[in-house]
């Protein structure tokens, strides 16, 4: 069981997160049990964390805040184990550099600035850049499957539901341009082929009219040629 000062500095800090939010960290209590808060810490830009939402949890001792709280991660991430408590100056590892006057802003601004580094520690893990960008690219997906998280945090479910009409839609549209360019290539076709026939249809309505030419005889000098031989048949007849 809590201890009333315990439950008074938690509820205080939580107004104090609402009304002066942290930048990259969101973190609320559980409507059960006011000792277990869950956080939410977002990538920094230029490192491989970018775009990554990691959900965790905080488990603070009765005694809080005379004594420090306990912290792990659920989403994987490429820096820490899941489900395993982060050995910090600030956690329950260390109780002998614990200060009172450390908060739960305070614990998280720290946590998300240790796992910005390298730095070897209990309960870390030691991976690839690539590998930590493919995990901050799955860990909103991942962390909305999590009842508690969908419970707690609705706007992260709300922006994941966003992103996956936005790809689905994307993913729509890449699929039906082959069609369409199919579509308009197939048109294009058409339109080649009925200029192709015309232009062959020209080409022997021209020879037709070329030999029509040749096969046909001018009236005009079928009449001549008459002419001229009824002249000649006529010649020996008109000599004296």
């Amino acid at each position: 069981m809590a201890d009333k000062s315990c439950i008074k500095r938690l509820q205080k800090e939580y107004r104090a997160l609402c009304k002066e939010p942290v930048s990259h960290i969101v973190a609320r209590p559980s409507p059960s049990d006011i000792l277990e808060w869950h956080y939410v810490l977002e990538g920094s830009e230029g490192t491989p964390f970018a775009g990554g939402f990691y959900h965790g949890k905080i488990k603070f001792p009765p005694e809080y805040p005379y004594k420090p709280p306990g912290i792990s991660m659920i989403t994987p991430n490429g820096r820490f184990m899941t489900q395993k408590k982060i050995c910090l100056s600030m956690s329950d590892f260390h109780p002998e550099s614990w200060n009172p006057m450390w908060s739960v802003s305070s614990i998280l601004t720290g946590l998300l600035s240790f796992m910005m580094d390298n730095s070897p520690t209990t309960g870390s893990v030691n991976t690839t850049a690539a590998e930590k960008e493919r995990l901050a690219k799955a860990s909103l997906a991942f962390n909305c499957k999590n009842p508690t998280f969908r419970k707690l945090f609705p706007e992260y479910v709300e922006k994941y539901n966003e992103q996956h009409q936005s790809e689905q839609l994307v993913a729509e549209q890449a699929s039906s341009r082959p069609s369409e360019e199919g579509k308009a290539r197939h048109i294009m076709e058409k339109i080649k082929s009925r200029e192709e026939e015309n232009i062959n249809k020209a080409a022997a309505d021209r020879e037709d009219m070329k030999r029509n030419r040749k096969q046909s005889f001018p009236t005009w000098m079928m009449l001549l040629l008459f002419s001229i031989f009824g002249v000649l048949m006529a010649l020996p007849l008109l000599q004296p």
